[in-house]
């Protein structure tokens, strides 16, 4: 059998591409995302070095309060940098600094992280913090209401902190994840079951907290917060309880929730490219849909960050195929995308199927019959595309033999039919939008 990269031992690839991986394989998908997000805090201060940045001198401060800071609580610098905005950040920082970019390069955010990890070690500092609009935010812990947009000076010593302008003073409560006078946090949801606990942030204010989604452009009320914090904990209870693979997953991979729009009124979530750990999605309706989020977006977030160790497919040559659950056509790497959080959609209702009653279960049966189908339809399209990696091939080969393993559970017959009847129906939508590109 070939060998993966040394980026990735052969058993977690393997246990990753059958569907799962549980946390050997996700601790180590983790560990990668921490490393890549320390590579490029610290490419943004060289890159401003070579560009003859004005900030550098303020990118060299924050640095060194960073390695201070490190010295004395390794965990609190990298709580702090795991945060998923820091990789958005910084990544687009470097491209503008390199000119692959026409951002306005944001180095000295670099400061504000070095506030917060400073702020979490207990370590002295004081340094600016750039603006974001009315505020002066410390990235991963919420923001100061300084008032106008000229940032403030953080004063950091004995686990405290002060943001201060000449006409405004803040201080941060001594927990940072609880408003106070002047300071929006960035609040917890959390959630606990029979001993298993998931302890999330709700980031509702970090401009790059979800690149490309329609975010809602506002921080939540009291009342939404209770209502996403209510159905967290019932959903946190259906996957400790019959989806315990998943509840794992979740707790590695996830550490902010983003509140997102949707124009139908229908539940949506997304997960963007470099900011592992964000999970972007509408108010959730009930547990069972944000259950199933977590099942879908937990697959999105370990194929993201696999993606960045080991390509599995070839550069985009331009072909493009057909995705059951899309209206339009995919890359190969997009459809290589949905068919593996589709495997894991489909896992969730082939177990879900037998934990409802009445029609949930009827629905369940249906949506695992439908899933499992057009998953590994859209499997036998990626197959056929000759736009896999040796990597790829290998991967979707395990994928495909649990895909059609489900094939052969049984199902209630009504559920087998309206499963049939989605399938050709989308594809007659979709062929009707699209004309014959469906890569079939």
């Amino acid at each position: 059998m070939p060998t993966t990269p040394a980026t990735v031992p052969d058993e977690v690839f393997d246990a990753l591409a059958v569907g799962g991986g549980g946390t050997k394989a996700t601790a180590h998908l983790r560990a990668a995302q921490y490393g890549k997000h320390l590579l490029l805090v610290r490419r943004v201060l060289d890159a401003a070095r070579e560009a003859g940045h004005p900030d550098t001198g303020h990118a060299e401060e924050a640095w060194w309060a960073l390695i201070a800071a490190q010295e004395t609580d390794p965990a609190a610098v990298a709580v702090t940098l795991r945060h998923p905005t820091v990789g958005v950040w910084a990544r687009r920082t470097v491209l503008a600094l390199e000119g692959r970019r026409r951002d306005d390069p944001r180095v000295s955010v670099l400061a504000s992280l070095a506030a917060a990890a400073a702020l979490r070690a207990g370590t002295t500092l004081r340094i600016e913090v750039p603006p974001d609009g009315p505020t002066a935010p410390l990235v991963s812990l919420g923001r100061a209401v300084v008032g106008g947009e000229t940032g403030a000076v953080a004063e950091v010593a004995d686990g405290r902190a002060v943001l201060a302008t000449r006409d405004r003073e803040v201080a941060v409560p001594a927990d940072p994840h609880r408003d106070g006078p002047g300071w929006q946090a960035l609040r917890r949801m959390e959630a606990e079951h029979a001993g298993y606990r998931l302890a999330l942030l709700l980031d509702d204010q970090d401009p790059d907290r979800m690149p490309g989604a329609d975010i809602v452009a506002r921080r939540l009320t009291g009342p939404e917060v209770d209502h996403w914090r209510a159905v967290l904990w019932k959903a946190w209870e259906i996957l400790v309880e019959d989806h315990w693979t998943i509840a794992e997953e979740t707790v590695d991979t996830v550490l902010t929730l983003t509140p997102t729009r949707t124009a139908d009124g229908a539940h949506t979530s997304a997960t963007a490219r470099h900011a592992f750990g964000n999970l972007g999605l509408s108010t959730p309706p009930e547990p069972v849909a944000l259950a199933l989020t977590f099942a879908h977006e937990v697959q999105h977030a370990k194929m993201t960050a696999l993606w960045d160790l080991v390509p599995l497919t070839l550069p985009d040559d331009g072909s493009r195929y057909y995705a059951p659950w899309r209206p339009d056509p995919r890359p190969a790497a997009g459809l290589f995308q949905g068919v593996y959080a589709h495997l894991g959609v489909a896992g969730f209702w082939r177990r879900h199927r037998h934990t409802a009653a009445g029609a949930r279960s009827e629905r369940a049966h249906a949506d695992f019959a439908h899933w499992r189908r057009s998953t590994l339809d859209a499997a036998r399209v990626l197959a056929g595309s000759g736009r896999l990696t040796p990597e790829g091939e290998r991967f979707l080969t395990a994928t495909n033999r649990t895909l059609e393993a489900w094939q052969d559970e049984p199902v209630p017959t009504a559920a087998a039919k309206a499963a049939d009847r989605a399938a050709r129906e989308h594809l007659a939508r979709w062929l009707e939008r699209n004309g014959d590109r469906s890569g079939a």
